[in-house]
């Protein structure tokens, strides 16, 4: 992925196939992508509720159908306040379990439903995948995940990580220089071993494999989930 301007906030990958992880997606530090690991003291954002969950993961699949249909974005401000304020998404594209697309921000620097929607329609363009058509829409799963933000990870050696991961719960970022990469916790469903996971994680982002990298910086976020599930009717 090629650096943004300054001052914008590049669409990261999230999710991959570990059997299949795509290019290295480098990042380098920009004034907003230089932040991504924070002090421990994060700020913690209170908990969506189910309602709202469901607006999103809504306001989602219409982004993705007014893509697909060649139609202008409808960015309307929902009725929640919460779902106004700044927030950080990833929106997963799936057909059949197979992944179709995922592209999203780990930092909170617009609000969130503007996030989730911008998020659907890039997803839909994945770059490491082929264009998502009209034809898959009645199949497609569209899932969106919404991040608490990162807290650092200690990771000086690749066994003092491991051992900090909570498995089926952290989302992971690793940063090394101008090279970054990130899974969403909904990959420990494909991926269970946490060290599997690092060293996925690292395949994912193109560090040579067999060498701990030096200097390399973790985080970890959680996320909630929420998803618009098919079957549903196509497009007109």
């Amino acid at each position: 992925m090629n650096e943004p301007p300054a001052g914008s906030d590049p669409a990261s990958p999230g999710y991959a196939d570990p059997a299949h992880p795509g290019p290295s997606h480098p990042e380098s530090g920009s004034a907003d992508s230089g932040s991504t690991i924070p002090s421990p003291a994060a700020r913690a954002r209170p908990a969506l509720s189910a309602d709202e969950g469901i607006c999103l993961a809504r306001l989602a699949s219409a982004a993705v159908a007014a893509k697909l249909a060649g139609a202008p974005p409808d960015d309307q401000p929902p009725a929640s306040g919460r779902l106004r304020e700044p927030g950080a998404s990833f929106v997963t594209l799936e057909t059949h379990g197979r992944l179709r697309g995922c592209i999203g921000s780990l930092r909170a620097i617009r609000p969130l439903y503007l996030d989730v929607t911008r998020n659907a329609r890039r997803a839909t363009i994945d770059p490491r995948l082929p264009p998502v058509t009209g034809a898959e829409w009645a199949d497609l799963a569209v899932s969106v995940s919404v991040l608490s933000d990162p807290s650092p990870l200690p990771a000086g050696e690749l066994v003092e990580l491991v051992a900090a991961l909570r498995p089926g719960l952290d989302g992971l970022i690793l940063t090394d220089g101008n090279r970054r990469a990130t899974f969403l916790p909904a990959v420990w469903r494909k991926v269970a071993d946490p060290e599997q996971f690092v060293q996925a994680l690292l395949a994912k982002g193109g560090w040579p494999p067999g060498e701990w990298p030096a200097g390399i910086r973790a985080a970890r976020y959680t996320s909630a989930e929420f998803v618009d599930a098919p079957p549903r009717a196509a497009l007109s």
